[in-house]
């Protein structure tokens, strides 16, 4: 009989990318997996999704202050616990699985823990800086304090912790997390849906074609899409035909479609809310380059977007902020970049990929030789030797 395992998310099962394809990696393995998550509009309690047992609690997620935050981190935990600890007693899994934030979610093994299971922790974010930057706190307050102490006996409770990039192992590690402990997985996309042939690469006649620049992520303040605008309405007048495709919602999207109306760009903006991963992977072919904006953040400094290796891994070029955290993996052969909250720097990047044909083609290809280097099917490989290792270790009680 096959081993179980449980994740632990406090997001959206099976939007949240990650969660979804660690758990059905662990599924075309051959383990059972269950996921504990919150409960969406429409969402039912508990069903299969690609055969993955899903659990939702009745919770929604909320953006808004810290005490928002901490209340609904706390009750979440409080429900996942008691999920968690009655599926166990039931199903007996050999592996608990929790993503972060919160960090101390992780406690909600302790009954798996002590009756055997072996815990991941994965740190999707360092809550500290996410904190730092979205509350502009400094390492000194004390609640980032706090953070950084609840990070440090999470990890201590954790047998292993994972993490998307070289920047977070490297901040982990240099406030305590042993390095042997630490591993990283990309979040590379997975092929399954983000898969492209070399015809979809961008060919576009610059006297009659529709230049489709795309943002898709989370509309958040922090993530610059009023720089975006800013830098499309500089540059509308130099590229004829040019539209702005924007997928995602958020706290910002209202103030978003007010600044876009403002700027007047109603005609060449369109918004298309929230939707599934296999409509973004789609719409993607039809772009001729991504957009990241990001603003500077002590958080975004050291984050790698997933976004990035989506266009790459389907032929669109892509322009970035110059961060260290996307420098450890690209250089300016390989990627297209612009300062961060800087619209001038943005809007010249954005008028190059439209105008230098031979040198779009040349950085694109650079920068699917770095995606393919850490390809889901190579991430993949590693985060089920290591989950492998880990239940190989742990026969489980008889």
């Amino acid at each position: 009989m096959s081993a179980r395992i449980a994740m632990v998310v406090l997001s959206y099962y099976p939007s949240d990318p990650r969660p979804r394809r660690e758990a059905e990696a662990l599924i075309d393995q051959g383990y059972r997996v269950d996921v504990i998550c919150l409960r969406g509009e429409k969402q039912t309690r508990h069903e299969m999704v690609n055969g993955a047992g899903v659990y939702r609690l009745p919770l929604k997620h909320r953006r808004g202050s810290k005490i928002r935050y901490l209340w609904e981190y706390a009750v979440f935990f409080v429900m996942s616990f008691f999920a968690l600890s009655s599926l166990y007693l039931h199903k007996k899994y050999r592996l608990i699985h929790v993503h972060n934030m919160p960090d101390f979610l992780v406690f909600c093994s302790l009954l798996p823990r002590i009756l055997g299971a072996k815990i991941i922790l994965d740190l999707h974010d360092p809550m500290p800086e996410v904190f730092m930057a979205k509350y502009s706190m400094t390492r000194k307050d004390y609640f980032i304090q706090l953070l950084c102490l609840q990070e440090k006996h999470s990890i201590r409770f954790s047998d292993l912790v994972l993490t998307p990039n070289m920047a977070f192992r490297d901040l982990f590690v240099s406030r305590g997390c042993p390095e042997s402990k630490i591993h990283i997985v990309m979040n590379s996309p997975d092929e399954k849906i983000f898969s492209c042939s070399e015809k979809s690469e961008m060919s576009h006649d610059k006297n009659n074609h529709v230049f489709q620049v795309m943002y898709h992520g989370t509309i958040i303040e922090r993530n610059g899409l009023d720089v975006a605008l800013k830098a499309v309405a500089q540059i509308r007048k130099k590229i004829p035909h040019l539209v702005f495709q924007v997928y995602g919602g958020g706290e910002y999207l209202e103030p978003t479609k007010s600044l876009s109306a403002k700027l007047g760009l109603k005609d060449l903006v369109n918004f298309h809310g929230h939707v599934p991963l296999e409509k973004i992977a789609r719409d993607i072919q039809g772009v001729d380059v991504g957009l990241i904006p990001n603003k500077p953040s002590i958080h975004w400094e050291n984050a790698v977007p997933t976004r990035i290796f989506e266009c790459l891994c389907m032929r669109k070029p892509v322009i970035v902020p110059r961060t260290k955290g996307i420098m450890d993996y690209f250089d300016e052969e390989s990627i297209f970049f612009h300062e961060p909250g800087d619209q001038e720097s943005l809007a010249d990047a954005i008028f190059e990929v439209y105008q230098d044909s031979e040198r779009r083609k040349i950085v694109l290809h650079k920068g699917i030789s770095v995606y393919r280097k850490y390809r889901w099917e190579l991430q993949r490989q590693h985060f089920l030797e290591i989950v492998n290792n880990l239940i190989m270790n742990n026969p489980g009680l008889l």
